[in-house]
């Protein structure tokens, strides 16, 4: 009998990318349909991680362009009152390490905590760039304030988040959100960028039933680009 392919979706965001906002309704709607047949895992992707300059009056115009787009296309919610701002630092790496620290510490409350810091940071104009505001968030989940903040401030969360950003360039994910399908070793992308509900689940279901194989898709696509070539 031939053994099962061990499958997993991989999906890769950014707490504070709008686009992954905007995704957000369609994430929660695939964890809750496939994690049985293929569990979901989260890497973040330091979208603007490590910035160091407060946002100037066109780089907000710029974001809030991007915020508007993502509004038409999904229907998601957003709070402008953000541009209001004075001196805001948009370092994504925080809510990033934030998000890893979670990961670790109360894997199942991962994907409530993510949406947390993108209602903070979207809706409710709360600065989730602060550890305090995480903290906050973590208590929420039941997670004790002081064992977070401790990891929050670790080495080695700073490292396995620098880490999630490595495999991201490694991977050679282009932009966010970007949702991979993995069997045993095997990966293919599923989406780049944001895509309906109802285009992905035609493909997640002929995949976690066996009719699809990401294995034989990656063959094929190889085979053609040597054709091609």
């Amino acid at each position: 009998m031939e053994q099962a392919l061990d499958k997993e979706i991989i999906y890769v965001g950014d707490p504070m990318c709008s686009w992954c906002w905007g995704f957000s309704p369609v994430l929660q709607h695939i964890e809750a349909d496939y994690r049985d047949q293929a569990p979901l895992r989260l890497i973040v992707g330091g979208l603007h991680a490590f910035d160091t300059d407060p946002m100037t009056d066109e780089y907000k115009a710029r974001i809030k362009h991007h915020w508007e787009q993502v509004a038409e296309a999904t229907g998601q919610p957003f709070n402008y009152a953000f541009f209001d701002r004075e001196g805001f630092v948009l370092d994504t790496e925080p809510a990033c390490r934030a998000t890893v620290v979670v990961r670790r510490m109360k894997p199942e409350a991962l994907l409530s905590f993510y949406e947390r810091i993108h209602k903070g940071y979207y809706l409710e104009d709360t600065d989730t760039t602060k550890v305090e505001t995480f903290v906050d968030y973590a208590m929420k989940e039941g997670i004790d304030a002081n064992q977070f903040a401790e990891a929050f401030e670790s080495d080695e969360a700073r490292q396995e988040t620098i880490s999630d950003f490595t495999w991201c360039q490694q991977s050679g994910v282009t932009g966010f959100p970007t949702m991979v399908l993995r069997e045993d070793d095997t990966m293919a992308a599923l989406a780049v960028g944001y895509q309906p509900l109802e285009a992905l689940q035609p493909i997640l279901d002929s995949w976690v039933t066996g009719e699809l194989s990401v294995k034989a898709q990656v063959a094929a696509a190889q085979a053609n680009d040597e054709t091609a070539h």
